[in-house]
């Protein structure tokens, strides 16, 4: 978009009667989105997998905006039965979604395996979307311009995927891995939306990421080399969350963002700035790759996703 019309979080719409999922809601980048679709009216589930935090997450936005609409669910991505537990809760207490915001992530730990047996990162941050994504697709069907939001990474340009050893038994390196998750965000976001194309579907589907930003992530779960350079060396180059979290509300929110589309931020290198258009990798378009990854997360999630037609 034109430099002389950056958007910042004043122009989101009014969200009055709009419900909003955000996981990962509790800090960083997640909380910076409630905080600004509250702060415009919005009703915002907070899924969070600590729910102490979540409850903080909640007073801190209540004591800017004591008039927010605000709930905090628990959910742990990176387990599938609680994915399951935690949108059945959703479907119980709400008859629609209209926004879906695929954010929380865990960035480069040491080999981990999750409750399945799958590789913590692309566990967290990507089977645990697929499914939460498949399990609400109904709700967000019904909503008033739907739209799932998939954060994905500058670094999803440096990833791939090891079709042949997901888990990382054959060997493990937590750059490559997060990398990986990464790109399969991407390949998620995308194939996703030429499945609701084909489908008719009302639900858009809109990657985006956050440039560089400062956040919990690089030193959470990070170790050794990793946790030094970006929770240090580059932390000064890093701009907030509520800067970083623009290209996903820009996603979540403007009236003219279409599906399929990847916002990003403006500035040199998409480090940082306000949002734009940017390029997804030739690799994580590929139709080929997209099919394929689908496959494999419906099989090793147990979700096929409730398309209106055949696609």
């Amino acid at each position: 978009m034109p430099k002389q019309q950056r958007w910042t979080a004043d122009q989101i719409p009014d969200q009055t009667g709009r419900v909003s999922v955000i996981t990962g809601a509790n800090s960083g980048l997640g909380l910076a989105t409630a905080r600004a679709l509250a702060r415009k009216g919005g009703r915002v589930i907070l899924a969070v997998r600590d729910e102490d935090k979540g409850r903080r997450a909640v007073a801190q936005i209540t004591a800017e905006q004591p008039h927010a609409h605000l709930e905090t669910r628990h959910l742990d991505l990176a387990d599938l039965d609680s994915v399951h537990a935690f949108a059945d809760r959703v479907r119980s207490d709400h008859r629609r979604l209209d926004v879906l915001v695929n954010n929380a992530g865990v960035m480069a730990p040491p080999r981990t395996l999750s409750a399945q047996g799958h590789e913590l990162q692309f566990a967290c941050n990507h089977l645990g979307h697929f499914a939460l994504t498949g399990l609400l697709l109904d709700l967000l069907g019904a909503g008033r311009e739907p739209r799932v939001v998939t954060v994905s990474s500058l670094n999803h340009r440096q990833g791939r995927l090891r079709f042949d050893d997901l888990t990382g038994e054959r060997g493990y390196s937590p750059m490559a891995f997060y990398n990986q998750s990464k790109f399969a965000n991407a390949v998620f976001g995308r194939e996703l939306h030429r499945r609701l194309a084909e489908a008719g579907s009302p639900v858009r589907s809109v990657l985006a990421h956050p440039g560089y930003t400062s956040t919990n992530l690089q030193t959470s779960a990070p170790v050794g080399l990793v946790r030094v350079l970006y929770g240090r060396v580059l932390a000064p180059l890093a701009q907030s969350p509520d800067r970083g979290a623009l290209p996903q509300l820009y996603a979540a929110t403007a009236t003219d963002v279409e599906s399929g589309e990847f916002i990003g931020p403006d500035g040199r290198g998409e480090l940082r700035g306000a949002p734009k258009r940017v390029r997804l990798s030739d690799a994580a378009a590929d139709a080929g790759t997209g099919r394929r990854l689908w496959e494999v997360s419906e099989r090793l999630t147990d979700v096929r996703f409730a398309f209106s037609a055949p696609v």
